[in-house]
């Protein structure tokens, strides 16, 4: 997410290769509550095509099953003294992953001492694994499979931080200008994938990629607008852009829009893809109706 709307000086050119994979027109869209604050930030998929939501400012989990039911599975506590950096929200909830077990994990900022990394289980109260810093913005999660550690990203401290859920050791893992924000929001989404960390810049319209062996980072897209969440539908990139209410894909040929405002989209904040099925929050953060889209890739 973002505050302020994003200058054109971000319109160049994706400069990666990859298939673009456009997506049908058939969706279906799963309407939310305003009123109640289902204001979507993230998604995690479950195995049975469930789809488990961050609400942003309410502290809760919501999980949407395959026929479009929606029900709170947790509630985080929203401190009383809670002042999140620059939204002065008392809480904000960002990430979300699901580890193969069954365990969610979720980014909070509080702007306090409970600012961190929570462990969720549908039935029990949330824990805390790791603490972060409650100066930042705790943003986007990912999983790394093959150790299990999590990546968090900091849209305010040009930082992504590596967490181990068992020991809650928390380390700065990459640091630097291609994090940095310009007037409001750096990283934002993180996945693993491909040998390697990527990090959407949600101010400079970048895809960074950074290897897990530790070598530089370099951007690997640009000129994609106010990106926030993506995803990998095999090795194409699928990302919500946020202020300008668009589904695009990067490839060959560039970046194309695949979903827009006539699709159902309001201000999209993440994506998951399972398979060919492609699945979109919308926030509503800056008026329109928030939601839950889900069509096909081609």
């Amino acid at each position: 997410m973002r505050i302020k709307q994003i200058g054109a000086a971000l319109a160049a050119a994706a400069v990666f290769a990859l298939p673009a994979a456009p997506a049908q027109a058939t969706s279906r869209i799963i309407p939310l509550d305003l009123a109640a604050g289902q204001q979507p930030e993230n998604i995690a998929l479950e195995p049975d095509g469930s789809a488990d939501l961050t609400f942003a400012y309410t502290g809760e989990i919501g999980r949407v099953s395959p026929g479009g039911r929606v029900s709170v599975i947790a509630r985080i506590p929203v401190p009383a003294d809670g002042d999140v950096p620059v939204v002065h929200r008392k809480l904000f909830l960002g990430g979300i992953v699901r580890a193969p077990g069954g365990d969610l994990y979720v980014a909070v900022s509080t702007g306090t001492a409970a600012t961190g990394l929570y462990r969720v289980r549908p039935g029990i109260p949330p824990v805390q694994v790791a603490a972060l810093s409650p100066a930042g913005f705790q943003n986007g999660v990912a999983r790394d499979p093959a150790s299990g550690d999590l990546f968090v990203a900091d849209s305010f401290g040009s930082v992504v931080r590596r967490v181990s859920p068992r020991t809650g050791q928390v380390t700065d893992w990459a640091t630097g200008e291609l994090l940095a924000p310009v007037t409001g929001f750096g990283a934002n989404g993180v996945k693993v994938h491909d040998g390697a960390v990527w990090v959407s810049n949600l101010d400079r319209g970048t895809l960074v990629r950074f290897p897990l062996t530790g070598a530089p980072g370099r951007v690997a897209a640009s000129g994609l607008g106010p990106v926030d969440d993506f995803a990998f539908h095999g090795d194409t990139v699928v990302a919500a852009v946020n202020q300008d209410n668009r589904v695009v894909t990067t490839g060959r040929d560039g970046t194309r829009t695949i979903l827009s405002t006539s699709d159902g989209l309001a201000n999209p904040t993440s994506v998951a893809v399972r398979g060919d099925t492609l699945y979109v929050a919308d926030s509503a953060y800056f008026g329109g109706s928030p939601n839950l889209l889900r069509t096909h890739l081609r």
